[in-house]
């Protein structure tokens, strides 16, 4: 409902070129942010409930598709790629996870394929930042400039960084410092070891999650627990 509230004028508003936001008096927010809580909660209960009826297609692994498909769907127009294929690499792996056949998912990856790549040519801000993801010095100063600042940032860091609060990137290269480019400003102040020690406790949570998925006493508390551990670690990833 959140997402559809999007368009509708008094609710819905743009910022940074994209309509991602919803107001609700006092308070804005994303609602593709609990659209991910609402894919895992709506994952755990069908995977729990389905057990080995996974493994059939129409029965099992469809349906599981097709709810999260639609909020897919409605994330993508808003514009928003990373978040939309965060939520679509939450739904294959839980659903690999509870035992769907490696067929049918890679038959759904290749059937949407076409639609990606069709979005992405759509959306001239998709193809550019993909551009400037594999060639960012090709426009150093232009649509690669905030890349190329955090590459610079890293290489200033060098192994030990330049210590805490002395970083100089994030107060005139980098615009976007505090969300998208923290891990720059860390590897500059922090160097190599300090991005290590960020990944290695990024992996040391996957690894608890996973336990206490494992661990839990039914399927569902197992896929929940799984799922929110993905939630959080698929996100660092893509933004790493």
């Amino acid at each position: 409902i959140f997402l559809v509230f999007i368009y509708i004028p008094g609710f819905g508003f743009s910022a940074g070129g994209a309509r991602r936001w919803v107001r609700l008096g006092p308070v804005a927010f994303q609602p593709s942010e609990p659209a991910k809580l609402a894919v895992i909660i709506f994952l755990a209960y069908s995977l729990a409930s389905k057990g080995e009826a996974i493994r059939k297609f129409s029965t099992g692994l469809l349906p599981n598709i097709l709810f999260p498909g639609v909020l897919i769907g409605l994330i993508i127009m808003e514009p928003d790629l990373g978040t939309a294929l965060t939520v679509a690499g939450l739904v294959l792996i839980m659903n690999f996870v509870a035992g769907a056949r490696l067929t049918h998912l890679g038959m759904l990856a290749l059937a949407a394929s076409p639609f990606v790549y069709m979005v992405v040519h759509n959306f001239g801000y998709m193809m550019s930042r993909l551009q400037v993801y594999l060639d960012p010095w090709k426009d150093p100063s232009g649509k690669g400039f905030q890349m190329v600042q955090s590459f610079l940032a890293f290489g200033s860091g060098g192994i030990y960084g330049v210590g805490l609060g002395e970083g100089k990137q994030k107060l005139f290269f980098l615009p976007e410092a505090h969300p998208d480019f923290i891990l720059s400003v860390i590897g500059e102040e922090f160097g190599l070891i300090g991005v290590g020690v960020i990944i290695a406790f990024y992996a040391l949570f996957l690894y608890c999650g996973t336990r206490i998925a494992l661990a839990a006493k039914d399927r569902h508390g197992m896929y929940l627990a799984l799922g929110l551990t993905l939630m959080v670690v698929m996100q660092a990833v893509m933004n790493m």
